[in-house]
């Protein structure tokens, strides 16, 4: 009666699994449900048990039943979960939650199955239930992937998984026996309180694991009580692990007392053991099944999961299990875990990140695993880690994580072109002391990932060369040709250093012989870049570039071949003489030329007169320009370009398109201006309209740049007396060009730049080479016209912040004032109208078009300049007193130190006191202005050698005018200064003729010498 009511207890909860079960199927579905045997699902049956155990397992039938039947409502209850889900926020989740749900499902329907798969038919009295578990099984797994493409569950995110699974699920029916729980509330009591069944509490993981998957006592040794590994038969009858009764029977020794058996307590006559086969098989079948429970239940665990305590219990334990055999890790693979565990890389809690680390790396220890990371987000989350963790542990984890992942070739691109990974790994390869273990492991990976080619490439580009140069020394030809293609495309994307080995430098120099002009262009290419780079021409000149450049350049001709290669060699060359390598030890040939060489330069610049590309042409005006920053090679340059008149050619490309090459003719020309310059000036005013483009390109509006700083420069530079050069520029409009364009600088209109300075030293230097030929009435009605006076005077204050400025406008100045005497003219009552000379003419005939903003109306009666003792005026004679320049030249003096613009301050103020004017009133017009105690500083604060030695001889000579046409108080200044005596001195003592002259004249008006040219009458005695 009892076994009856156990069999209807069976068959109703069979019937409620049933049915819930047809609740998870299409009407259709079930409608259409094929009659099959259950048995018969391959996949969900174990072995039969052994003999050995079947009258156990038969007496335990109806609990073990019970049990099964429970954990299958568990699941059944979970899937009803999963799918009212989907069901309700359906329109919400994005495809990667969608997947992870029928992921889910896919697994409580397995477990459904294989639950089902452990009833034996007997337990149900009729097939009819088996058949009906079985089709509902077999159409949920058919039609799961149909009722998820049925369905869109964008919008909804992977975290919310969670917490739908645990809080929002819906209310369930009760399918069983009220006192049994489910699965859920087994694992939900493990982390709130012990959740009791009859006598029976549960407070892990394993132990929820053995209550479905139950142990039987014959499984535990009796002396051990653990599960025995090798069960052995003892002649008593009783079973023990081998290991444990071994060491008891050693206790035994022959000829003691009688051997006794420990459970028995029976005398044994022998200690022969025999091995229990089909206990020990059982033991390993429960095993197996044990662990595949436990890995099934982890799985759960984690999906359901609300505590981070849960999810790390469940983690340890399938870390446990995966150390055990490769057959649980197969088990994880299939049964959607290793695809589940990356999710959690981007989990809140650090210890969940790294415990799923440490889970992920035993995981893909095999091929498979690696196969399904491959198609997750996991190698971009472990980078990220890397990244950003502050964690050492967890930086640990990622590493070896990633160093696992490195071993398959699968991988190696994915992780490569994983962005930031590269880079990433460099630095904490680099980063050695920082963590050791870390940056050995970034090591090894970055060495796996050279197994593919592209990651080379990717090395590269993070700035890791060593990889693509040991392949490119060390590889086969055609990696070799693969590694020169990668630095070539490097070169061309993206400006880099790159610090190139010599072994590497060889093999770049014998590709660009090779007959494949792709690689010869792309070898060019990278050598051009590499050259730039300084410390890599040392590397490349020992190598043996230079003469294969050189024979590139001057002797190889393929009629077929671009002149791209004569273009890049002549780049690898101009880099290589600009690096600053001593060019007199940078061999060209065989026999021994150096780029020197009146050989080498005679190539050069017979190159420049050829019809070439621009590019081309560029490189040889810097290898030429190069050469001229040293006086020996400069020489050179002038003679072989004064015999091949070479300077022509130089002057016509100053003119082209290219501006790059319109910059380094102007800038070679400025360097061969010292010592060919009036060659220079004279071909640049034979070649038609070149002077007046020069005017046009420095008059362009707007941004200044450094093609108008040079051209300004070059005007500047070029000999000032040139008359020819000067009156071309005047024709060409360039005084009201230069005067509107020095006031635009002053305004501040055109300095946003950094070529503003040589540009505006440029615009003054320009004008004051007109100051140098006043001599010629059309240059001197210009600086009438235009003020030149006024405009210096101004530039000494408002110089822009260029001392060079204010010395070029202190020369000018200079320069002016000597003209002060012959253009000043006497009071009207004095002047003569029949002896008018031609400057008279010139200056009446344009009195209109004079320009003197600061001049106020003149007077009724004209008043005399102190100085020269005649009418003058800043604009039509020049006169540095009438102009304010005295102050201005005295304000210089006192704030500037540099030894040249003292000098040509001095001898601007000079001019005032020279033998052509009135000496005494000069005297006293500087004496009102301070100017003695201005001097004696200058004096003071310069050196007697280089440049300070011209200062030196300007304020003695001005020291010596104060002393004789000064009055007492100028006389009484000057010898009240201590420094005096001594530097005269010295000067007398150690410096140059005309220093010693001058000296030497101070010193006898301060009484210090002997005067020889007083007269002495002779007396006879």
């Amino acid at each position: 009666m009892q076994r009856s009511g156990a069999q209807a207890r069976k068959a109703s909860l069979a019937e409620s699994v049933l049915a819930a079960i047809s609740e998870l199927m299409p009407p259709e579905a079930a409608a259409d449900a094929e009659q099959e045997n259950f048995m018969d699902v391959g996949s969900h049956l174990y072995h039969a048990p052994l003999a050995t155990m079947e009258l156990q397992r038969a007496q335990n039938s109806t609990t073990n039943v019970m049990l099964v039947m429970e954990y299958l409502a568990a699941n059944v209850d979970l899937a009803k979960d999963l799918i009212t889900r989907c069901s309700s926020v359906a329109r919400e989740l994005k495809n990667d939650d969608l997947l992870s749900i029928t992921e889910d499902l896919d697994n409580v329907i397995k477990n459904i199955g294989h639950e089902l798969s452990r009833i034996p038919a007997t337990a149900f009295g009729s097939n009819r239930f088996a058949e009906a578990a079985a089709d509902a099984h077999l159409h949920i797994a058919g039609n799961r992937q149909r009722y998820c493409d049925q369905h869109s569950f964008d919008g909804y995110a992977d975290a919310d998984m969670l917490i739908i699974a645990t809080n929002n699920r819906p209310r369930r029916r009760t399918l069983h026996n009220s006192d049994m729980p489910r699965l859920v509330d087994f694992l939900q009591g493990i982390y709130h309180e012990s959740h009791e069944i009859g006598a029976h509490s549960f407070n892990s993981l394993p132990e929820v694991a053995e209550y479905v998957e139950p142990l039987y006592d014959s499984f535990f040794c009796p002396l051990t009580n653990k599960v025995m590994v090798d069960p052995v038969t003892t002649e008593s009858g009783v079973t023990y692990d081998r290991r444990a009764i071994e060491e008891y029977l050693e206790k035994f020794t022959v000829g003691s007392e009688p051997v006794i058996c420990p459970v028995t307590k029976m005398a044994m006559q022998s200690k022969t053991l025999r091995s229990n086969v089909p206990l020990k098989s059982t033991i390993a079948e429960w095993i197996m099944r044990n662990e595949a429970t436990r890995v099934r239940i982890a799985r759960t665990a984690l999906s359901m999961a609300s505590t981070e305590a849960m999810v790390l219990e469940a983690i340890q334990e399938l870390k446990l299990l995966a150390n055990l055999r490769r057959k649980n890790r197969e088990q994880m693979h299939k049964i959607g875990i290793t695809k589940f565990l990356p999710r959690l890389l981007e989990h809140k809690d650090g210890l969940i990140r790294c415990d799923s680390l440490d889970l992920l790396c035993l995981l893909v220890e095999d091929e498979t695993g690696k196969e399904i990371i491959a198609n997750t987000r996991a190698i971009a989350r472990t980078i990220k880690l890397l990244s950003s963790s502050s964690s050492q542990d967890e930086r640990h984890a990622a590493i070896s994580f990633l160093l696992e992942l490195s071993k398959s070739e699968l991988l190696l691109e994915n992780i490569g072109s994983t962005a930031g990974s590269i880079l990433i790994l460099t630095t904490m390869k680099f980063n050695d002391s920082d963590d050791p273990i870390a940056a050995e492991k970034a090591w090894e990976v970055l060495k796996n990932l050279e197994n593919c080619p592209k990651n080379i490439k990717y090395m590269a580009e993070s700035g890791y060369l060593d990889p693509l140069q040991r392949h490119l020394v060390e590889g086969s030809e055609d990696v070799q040709m693969e590694m020169v293609s990668y630095l070539g495309e490097l070169v061309q994307k993206q400006e880099m250093t790159i610090n190139i080995a010599g072994s590497a430098s060889e093999i770049l120099i014998k590709m660009v012989h090779s007959g494949n002009t792709m690689i010869r262009k792309a070898a060019f290419d990278v050598l051009v870049q590499i050259s730039s780079h300084g410390p890599n021409s040392k590397t490349l000149v020992d190598a043996g570039a230079v003469p294969v450049m050189v024979e590139e350049l001057f002797i190889r001709k393929i009629d077929d071949e671009p002149m791209g290669s004569k273009t890049e060699a002549a780049a690898v060359l101009a880099n290589i003489v600009e690096s600053g390598l001593d060019p007199d030890t940078i061999v060209v040939n065989k026999e021994g030329h150096v780029i020197t060489s009146k050989y080498s330069v005679y190539n050069f610049t017979h190159m420049l007169k050829c019809s070439m590309l621009d590019d081309l042409n560029l490189s040889i005006i810097r290898v030429l320009l190069a050469l001229t920053a040293l006086p020996k090679p400069l020489m050179t340059v002038v003679s072989v370009m004064k015999e091949q008149d070479s300077s022509q050619a130089v002057i016509e490309f100053m003119g082209s398109q290219t501006e790059a090459l319109g910059i380094g003719a102007a800038r070679l020309l400025i360097a061969l201006s010292p010592q060919m310059g009036h060659t220079i000036a004279e071909k640049l005013c034979k070649a038609p309209g070149q002077p007046g483009r020069l005017v046009k390109s420095i008059g362009q509006p707007g941004r200044v740049t450094e093609r108008h700083a040079v051209a300004a420069t070059l005007l500047a530079k070029l000999p000032y007396q040139n008359m020819t050069l000067n009156l071309a520029l005047l024709n060409g409009g360039a005084v009201p060009t230069l005067m509107a364009k020095i006031e635009e600088m002053q305004r501040g209109e055109m300095r946003a730049s950094r070529h503003a300075k040589p540009y505006m030293e440029g615009l003054v230097g320009a004008l004051v080479r007109m100051t140098t030929t006043l001599y010629d009435p059309e240059v001197l009605l210009a600086a009438m016209d235009h003020n030149f006076t006024a405009v210096l005077t101004d530039l000494l204050v408002r110089s822009a912040g260029s001392e060079e400025v204010q010395r070029l406008a202190a020369v000018g100045l200079e320069n002016l004032s000597h003209q002060s005497v012959n253009l000043s003219q006497p009071p009207s009552e004095d002047r003569r109208p029949k002896k008018k000379n031609i400057l008279r003419r010139l200056r009446d005939a344009h009195a209109g078009r004079v320009h003197d903003n600061n001049r106020k109306p003149p007077p009724t009666q004209a008043r005399l300049c102190p100085v020269h003792s005649r009418v003058c005026s800043p604009a039509t004679t020049f006169c540095l007193v009438e102009a304010g320049a005295v102050e201005g030249l005295l304000g210089v003096l006192e704030s500037n130190e540099n030894s040249r613009v003292v000098e040509a301050t001095m001898g601007a103020l000079c001019t005032l006191i020279d033998d052509h004017v009135d000496v005494e009133r000069g005297v006293a017009v500087l004496v009102e202005h301070d100017a003695v105690r201005h001097v004696l500083r200058a004096l003071r604060q310069h050196a007697r050698e280089g440049d300070g030695a011209a200062v030196w001889r300007l304020c003695f000579w001005a020291v010596e005018r104060f002393l004789a046409h000064g009055g007492e108080r100028c006389v009484r200044e000057v010898t009240a200064d201590r420094a005096l005596p001594s530097a005269l001195v010295s000067a007398f003592h150690k410096g140059d003729a005309a220093t010693k002259q001058v000296a030497e004249s101070v010193l006898r008006s301060l009484h210090r010498m002997p005067d020889y040219s007083v007269s002495y009458v002779s007396v006879e005695l």
